[in-house]
């Protein structure tokens, strides 16, 4: 985890959004990059745990996923 959050707290949710001239939200090629290595972090450290899989890891990006989904469609109302 990094420094700048606290457990529990959503990657998906620091992200900085933009809105393009066609309305919808939108996250900067540096962004995704961030989360994607965010991601890949977690599964280093899900791999260190016995008890977790990858189906654990899928449940985290989709709980991500969903979290950035909710700000956009927050952001463009």
């Amino acid at each position: 985890m990094s420094s700048n959050e606290t457990p529990g707290e959503h990657v998906g949710n620091l992200i900085p959004m933009v809105t393009a001239d066609d309305g919808r939200a939108y996250i900067s090629a540096d962004n995704v990059v961030a989360l994607l290595r965010a991601i890949a972090e977690t599964h280093r450290d899900l791999a260190d745990h016995p008890d977790c899989d990858l189906r654990d890891g899928a449940a985290s990006i989709d709980r991500e996923a969903d979290a950035i989904s909710c700000r956009a469609i927050a952001w463009i109302r």
